[in-house]
């Protein structure tokens, strides 16, 4: 079994944590508080700009262009995801520039880039992927019986698109290339799984 496949069997529990959660839930039947997804909007935009900021520091330490394309090529993804966001702030009146990180959001954001600045292309990829694959999860689970017709639709359209498992694929490409089965490697997935879905939880809890 590969090495990103591995990871996240291992750490399904986080991942059905996540899809339990009453955040995830009120995406996926439109109930949640339009509150709560405007601040949650804000809180993923900011951390969007810090992943695409890795991905930027990965693809400076790639050690063949085809690596280095292919971090390209996913910070391209992220800017797109935040094209989506601007478009979510203009419906929901949230002003981007004014956001202020709640902790969750720092926490996970901090650890992002002090491991793309601190560790080897392979530990970066390990630390990012569960973002990319939770999401493509969260989203195919949300739209199994079709894409609903509710304020969130865009969001479970997005996540569950062609489009988007390809890129979470070719970030696990990465992880199977350059990373080590080792207990870095297996500490720092579950860290960053439980960032996951601690962010839903702060979301949530903001209400």
């Amino acid at each position: 079994m590969a090495l990103s496949s591995k990871l996240w069997q291992q750490h399904l529990d986080l991942a059905h944590e996540s899809l339990a959660h009453p955040f995830v839930q009120g995406i996926g039947d439109g109930t949640l508080p339009k509150a709560t997804f405007a601040y949650y909007v804000g809180q993923d935009a900011f951390f969007l700009e810090a992943f695409a900021r890795a991905y930027s520091i990965a693809a400076a330490k790639a050690p063949t262009w085809q690596s280095f394309n292919v971090f390209h090529d996913l910070a391209a993804g992220v800017l797109a995801e935040l094209n989506l966001h601007q478009g979510y702030a203009q419906t929901w009146q949230v002003d981007l520039s004014q956001v202020t990180p709640g902790t969750a959001t720092r926490q996970y954001t901090d650890f992002l880039l002090a491991t793309a600045w601190s560790q080897p292309i392979g530990v970066t990829a390990v630390a990012m992927s569960p973002c990319m694959r939770l999401y493509a999860y969260l989203g195919q689970q949300l739209a199994q019986i079709g894409i609903p017709e509710h304020g969130y639709k865009d969001w479970i359209a997005t996540y569950s698109s062609d489009e988007f498992e390809p890129l979470a694929a070719q970030l696990e490409a990465i992880v199977d290339d350059y990373a080590e089965d080792s207990e870095l490697t297996r500490s720092t997935y579950r860290y960053a799984m439980v960032c996951e879905r601690d962010f839903f939880q702060a979301a949530w809890q903001h209400q």
